[in-house]
């Protein structure tokens, strides 16, 4: 049993891990391919396309070759998942277009609260005022350090909601499927990744020319831009799969309160290898921000130790009863003698 433990714990970490440096990666890599200062490929939503596209050949790869299992999910759940997943995404890319830095980053941090809200209506999720008050610290901290100016127009507060909205749905539903099918997160991945990638490769080339005005094909490729697409790329896979398996072993709440950690990562490596600014306000920020998911953290394992202590003491309780019930039972009927068969008295 405690070995158990221990191994699942190592696996949590390794999750986390996988989710974090694998995140912070593509951030970096994509920053190199999309800055004017890099190789100025301006197309995201395409890029996301080619992400899936891998993600969706792994998978196959994997399961012709045995190594994972190909389990049933309904085809119009698939399709509703992949049609909220693909509104996340481009509502993510129209908010930073429409919207201020500052502004797309109180959206992004709107979604912890939001997530909370719609796992409470829709799984009667509560949530304990150790954890709530944690979650708040850190979307104070991450707010601090990463929100500056801050303005906002009718559009871009709307593509704002739906980005916000269909992200935390995504994010929620990726978790439900699991469990309702039994279906590990790479199996579930492999099955959402093609519809994915077939529909943003489709869409992806004509939201980006709405975006900034250039077309892909237009677009002239060098060897150094082809080698951080496919850089880009095979970080994706690892950033998919993680996100499932995060999202599967623990919820979509602490997968956006301990996301943040990426956060923190990425500006302190963009003041170590891109000479981004650090000040002050951003170092208080990430100290409170990494404050806030210590205390989430030891806040959710408190609640799930009280939770299991409660269940033990309730299934105990009901043992006894049942012996006590069956003893009763017992006096009230007649003993029998099994070999003579007669009744004693």
């Amino acid at each position: 049993m405690e070995n158990e433990k221990k191994s699942s714990a190592i696996s949590d970490v390794g999750a986390w891990a996988m989710n974090v440096v694998s995140s912070v990666g593509i951030i970096m890599a994509n920053k190199q391919l999309m800055s004017g200062s890099g190789y100025g490929f301006s197309f995201a939503t395409t890029l996301t396309g080619f992400h899936f596209a891998v993600t969706a050949i792994v998978g196959l790869v994997s399961n012709a070759t045995g190594y994972s299992a190909s389990k049933h999910v309904p085809l119009w759940e698939l399709l509703w998942f992949s049609v909220v997943a693909n509104m996340s995404i481009t509502g993510m890319n129209f908010s930073l277009m429409l919207n201020s830095v500052g502004f797309y980053q109180i959206s992004k941090l709107s979604m912890i609260p939001v997530v909370c809200v719609m796992e409470w209506i829709l799984h009667s999720k509560h949530y304990s005022k150790e954890v709530k008050l944690s979650v708040l610290v850190v979307v104070i901290g991450v707010g601090v350090c990463t929100v500056t100016d801050v303005k906002v127009n009718f559009k871009g507060f709307m593509c704002a909601c739906v980005a916000v909205l269909s992200t935390s749905l995504q994010q929620i539903t990726i978790g439900s499927l699991q469990k309702k099918y039994s279906i590990g997160s790479f199996e579930l991945l492999s099955k959402t990744a093609p519809i994915q990638a077939l529909s943003l490769l489709i869409l992806g080339p004509f939201v980006d020319y709405f975006l900034n005005g250039k077309l892909i094909t237009n677009y002239k490729m060098t060897t150094g831009a082809i080698l951080f697409i496919l850089l880009s790329c095979s970080l994706a896979v690892f950033c998919n799969m993680s996100q499932y398996l995060c999202i599967g072993r623990f919820s979509a709440t602490s997968f956006q309160v301990l996301g943040h950690m990426k956060t923190v990562c990425v500006l302190t490596l963009g003041w170590l290898l891109f000479d981004s600014e650090l000040t002050f306000k951003n170092i208080m920020g990430m100290i409170l921000a990494v404050v806030g998911m210590v205390v989430y953290s030891w806040a959710v394992e408190a609640e799930k130790q009280a939770n299991a202590k409660a269940a033990s003491h309730v299934k105990n309780s009901l043992t006894e009863e049942e012996i006590r019930l069956l003893k009763e039972e017992v006096e009230k009927k007649p003993l029998k003698d099994v070999e003579l068969g007669e009744t004693k008295g």
